[in-house]
């Protein structure tokens, strides 16, 4: 499945934590998995940049430490995507031939939950045309 945000964060956030509960609710771990495709333009990304070189340039170095790879990451992870950039979820199903009902359950459930019911969800089974296509992009991300 697939859904587009397009350029509502807080609602992909929303969304990923809906998922995160299903999975732990429902002992779901490796039957469904997600990625977050997230595509910025590319004049925010350039503006920004610019940006940063102007205050590192401007900036006097500080006495504090740096920050430890961990907390950088972090405080990455923390900040939101560019407020202009689109954000997309994939979704992926791996149920068994004998939990064809579970999964069916959830195909019928995702568009009636809050953050999923503004979208219109696309699912693509494993005998469509565009389901190579989709498979190669969730691959892709990380």
């Amino acid at each position: 499945m697939s859904f587009d945000f397009g350029t509502d964060e807080e609602k992909a956030q929303q969304a990923r934590h809906k998922l995160e509960m299903w999975k732990q609710a429902f002992r779901l771990d490796k039957k469904l998995l997600y990625k977050f495709e997230r595509m910025a333009d590319e004049v925010a990304a350039t503006d920004e940049s610019a940006e940063r070189a102007e205050k590192s340039e401007k900036a006097p170095k500080s006495a504090k430490p740096p920050k430890s790879r961990k907390s950088a990451t972090k405080a990455k992870a923390d900040q939101p995507a560019a407020a202009n950039g689109n954000v997309k979820l994939y979704l992926r199903l791996a149920f068994s031939d004998h939990e064809k009902m579970t999964e069916e359950r959830l195909l019928k459930r995702f568009p009636s939950e809050q953050p999923f019911s503004e979208l219109s969800p696309k699912a693509v089974k494993d005998g469509d045309e565009e389901f190579g296509e989709l498979q190669e992009k969730f691959d892709a991300l990380e």
